[in-house]
């Protein structure tokens, strides 16, 4: 038994040395990666604008704070943009190309890299764009270009904006899976479903004015690039009059009805380049890297902090695709007491969630512009719980397609009585006083406790619509009645003082440093996140993570639904979080 123990031990011992060994050279590799050869950029390039893997604004840095390891991303939409600019006065650069583009980015962050493109244009350098399909948001992005291929047997979506809302009402009285409700705001339409069989008309009011304004402000751009009105833009939309390359081109949608090898012989002739030669052609991802590692200018000392604050609100550290109270409040706090800092902008893409998470970040905002000042940019999302955290700024900028408003507070509480009874599962109860069991998702829902949780989301309704009144300068009578939970596009936001100005990054930094009075400036990317090992490994490739997995078995729109489910039904505590996730294609 001893000499069987001694081997088992032997063994043991080889698997952890050969594991430390191959995690010691995970780690160097890690730690050397950015020695690695860069991308040379050649004279007489153009940028491949491929946005497929460009997702948030802030792609994050993170500190493993296991290995005194920090690493760095540069291929978040912040990026992409910084490197555009630069690419304006870089003479290695002719021009951009966008081929069959498909991206995540939301209408907000569409609209802020469209308005760069047009910039780079002013230049004199091309913008070119190929598809062999053109759906209706990267049709709103690729119309910034000076000339629009299409393939011959392609098509373009062109048919204005919808959004489509799914009820539950019927399927929880079939199936006695019951989600309990307290609210407040009548636009409050995230718990809807739950309540109701078909829309209200509030919820329909507010929808039908939020795309009709969303819309507005997308035609507008695209009659502006290609010369034709609105009203016929919308005449085209109406009939679907767009529909094929030939319609398209009639329209004026599109300029040159081609395979993707003529465009590309078309850009040789522009760059002068044989039809039997290669041009050259650099990755944006890769041209963003260049230009954030080898061309800041750091001559002057002043610093305008921009404070990324996206994804969902929830509690904890948080990470590049949820809003944490760690990082946030971190952020603000280093900001705050660095002198080179001379002003904030706090750069917001979130439907809210977690009203107490919300209510410290406000918070550490109140205390920080007591010291410096704040301006908000509001991305596609600053909606509930983001407006939450953006009410208090000293200026509010945001896109006319920014969705924001929706200053309304709910709790959800799933119940499963009638269901486990279907099942043949009874629950019974004991407790030394009344309240002692609080909420059982097993038993009725009792007036006493409804009666209680209404109260808590009257109180923080209650709040929330104070921290509004007094961060905007308005009444708290005249914030609930644009409150009430109602959504709002930036440009009817403006129209009702939630939002000082329509304008995106660029303009709220320069607002910025004019309130932080300097005129010479850098700008600094917060929040740094903190990870533990764990995190290490995924991010190497070394351990999936449940999420992928997942999303690997059931499929990408499956795993929507599914996490949609999860978060309605694991949330807790009171939420200010939008009505609901509105993609725009």
């Amino acid at each position: 038994m001893k000499f069987l123990g001694n081997v088992l031990a032997t063994l043991v011992g080889l698997f952890v040395f050969f594991m430390i060994c191959f995690f010691g050279l995970l780690l160097i590799g890690a730690l050397f990666s950015s020695g690695e050869e860069k991308v040379t950029v050649k004279n007489n390039s153009v940028i491949e604008l491929d946005l497929s893997q460009i997702k948030y604004d802030y792609a994050g840095k993170t500190n493993f704070k296991d290995f005194d390891y920090f690493n760095t991303d540069h291929d978040g939409l912040s990026d992409v943009l910084k490197a555009i600019e630069y690419a304006k006065s870089d003479s290695k650069i002719k021009g951009i190309s966008i081929i069959n583009n498909v991206s995540d980015l939301g209408i907000a962050q569409t609209k802020a890299l469209r308005d760069q493109l047009e910039d780079f244009k002013k230049s004199g350098k091309f913008v070119y764009s190929y598809s062999n399909a053109y759906s209706q948001k990267e049709y709103y992005l690729n119309s910034v270009a000076n000339s629009i291929y299409i393939n011959p047997i392609g098509e373009l979506d062109f048919k204005g904006l919808s959004a489509e809302i799914m009820f539950y009402k019927d399927f929880e009285e079939k199936s006695g899976l019951k989600m309990e409700v307290i609210r407040h705001g009548k636009y409050k339409s995230a718990v809807e479903p739950f309540l109701e069989n078909k829309m209200s008309d509030a919820n329909r009011e507010q929808t039908t004015q939020l795309l009709n304004s969303i819309w507005g402000s997308v035609i507008t751009d695209i009659a502006k690039s290609r010369k034709i009105s609105t009203a016929r833009l919308n005449q085209i939309a109406d009939g679907l009059l767009a529909r094929t390359p030939e319609m398209a081109k009639a329209e004026g949608l599109v300029d040159k009805i081609a395979y993707e090898d003529v465009y590309h012989n078309d850009i040789r002739k522009v760059l002068q380049v044989s039809e039997d030669e290669d041009y050259n052609i650099v990755d944006i991802k890769d041209y963003a890297e260049d230009v954030a590692t080898s061309n800041i200018d750091l001559s002057s000392n002043d610093v305008i902090a921009v404070i990324y604050a996206q994804g969902e609100i929830g509690s904890g550290e948080g990470d590049v695709n949820e809003i944490g109270e760690g990082s946030m409040r971190r952020s603000l706090q280093e900001a705050r007491k660095n002198k080179n800092v001379k002003a904030i902008v706090l750069r917001i893409n979130s439907p809210g969630g977690n009203a107490l998470t919300s209510e410290l970040i406000w918070r550490e905002i109140e205390l920080t512009k007591k010291v410096k000042p704040i301006v908000v940019s509001m991305g596609d999302y600053a909606a509930s719980g983001g407006y939450y955290i953006a009410c208090n700024a000293n200026k509010i900028y945001a896109e006319a397609n920014t969705i924001t408003g929706s200053i309304g507070v709910f709790g959800i509480l799933p119940n499963f009585t009638e269901a486990i009874k279907k099942i043949g599962i009874n629950v019974e109860q004991v407790k030394t006083n009344p309240n002692a069991s609080e909420y059982s998702p097993f038993k009725p829902l009792d007036d006493n406790y409804r009666g209680f949780a209404q109260e808590g989301v009257e109180k923080i309704y209650g709040v929330f619509v104070k921290r509004v009144a007094d961060g905007r300068k308005l009444t708290t009578t005249q914030v609930d009645a644009i409150g009430q939970g109602r959504v709002w596009s930036g440009q009817d936001a403006l129209k009702i003082g939630l939002v000082d100005k329509i304008g995106g990054m660029d303009e709220a930094i320069k607002e910025a440093a004019k309130l932080g009075k300097t005129s010479k400036y850098h700008t600094q990317d917060f929040p740094e996140y903190e990870k533990e090992f764990g995190d290490i490994l995924s991010k190497f490739g070394l351990a999936q993570s449940k999420e992928s997995i997942i999303k690997e078995t059931v499929g990408e729109q499956n795993f929507e639904i599914l996490k949609h489910i999860k978060q309605m039904t694991t949330q807790k505590g009171v939420q200010a979080r939008m009505a609901y996730e509105l993609k725009i294609k």
